[in-house]
């Protein structure tokens, strides 16, 4: 048999490998190489820091004046139950009581957010490799939605006191008796409904809270502005 029509194979089976082997990025099988890759370490490092910047971000938003009550996003309004009395009330003319008691309960959640900031790093500081990596691809909001899930009922334990105090400070429960005897007074007023004020505002302010750090997180994600640090745009690329 002749040489001649191996050798022709041969020879095309070898243009073809080096064809392939030219087409191929190894940075699709191999990420995008070792130098430019997140390490496991940086992972968690820039999540953890992603998160401590959002946090602080939105508890210095929120925790001013008009943080709140200036965000219609955010704005504490009147308890569902009590939107008839804010009706008549307003009926009446007497609109202003319930404006100032609105308002006393956003000054409230203003001056408790800042306390938010050291219970949010004490969370963050617990993040582990796989819950870093699972963040990281998760949603828009993930980082977020994890610290809300771990820190859910510790959070609201610890920060009720606070705005405890910030209720008594700016006197809103004050304000929401005296809301309270104005309806009472109204020759048609019915029985008043159960309300938990403290932990209304409580709530309240944490929806608020999580709001603005869910915000300040699509911003790191999805704007390299917002990646203040080498740390953040290595581990955010894209």
């Amino acid at each position: 048999m002749s040489k001649r029509p191996i050798l022709i194979v041969a020879a095309i089976l070898a243009a073809s490998a080096i064809s392939f082997a030219q087409t191929i990025d190894p940075s699709k099988w191999l990420g995008k190489g070792r130098k430019d890759s997140a390490s496991d370490t940086d992972v968690v490092a820039g999540l953890k820091e992603a998160l401590q910047i959002g946090s602080g971000n939105a508890v210095k938003l929120t925790g001013k004046v008009d943080g709140y009550f200036g965000n219609e996003a955010i704005k504490i309004l009147m308890p569902s139950q009590l939107r008839s009395v804010e009706k008549a009330l307003r009926g009446l003319g007497q609109g202003q009581k319930v404006d100032e008691f609105v308002l006393s309960m956003n000054r409230a959640a203003e001056k408790a957010a800042p306390a938010a900031k050291d219970i949010f790093w004490n969370a963050i500081k617990g993040m582990s490799f796989d819950d870093a990596r699972k963040v990281l691809g998760g949603g828009d909001t993930a980082a977020t939605d994890y610290l809300r899930t771990t820190t859910g009922e510790t959070l609201t334990s610890t920060f009720r006191p606070v705005v405890s105090d910030s209720l008594k400070d700016v006197g809103v429960l004050q304000k929401y008796k005296q809301l309270q005897g104005s309806y009472q007074s109204l020759p048609f007023s019915s029985s008043l409904p159960s309300v938990d004020i403290e932990q209304y505002v409580v709530t309240k302010a944490l929806d608020g809270l999580f709001h603005v750090l869910g915000d300040e997180e699509r911003k790191i994600r999805k704007d390299p502005a917002a990646r203040v640090t080498d740390l953040l745009k290595n581990v955010f690329r894209g």
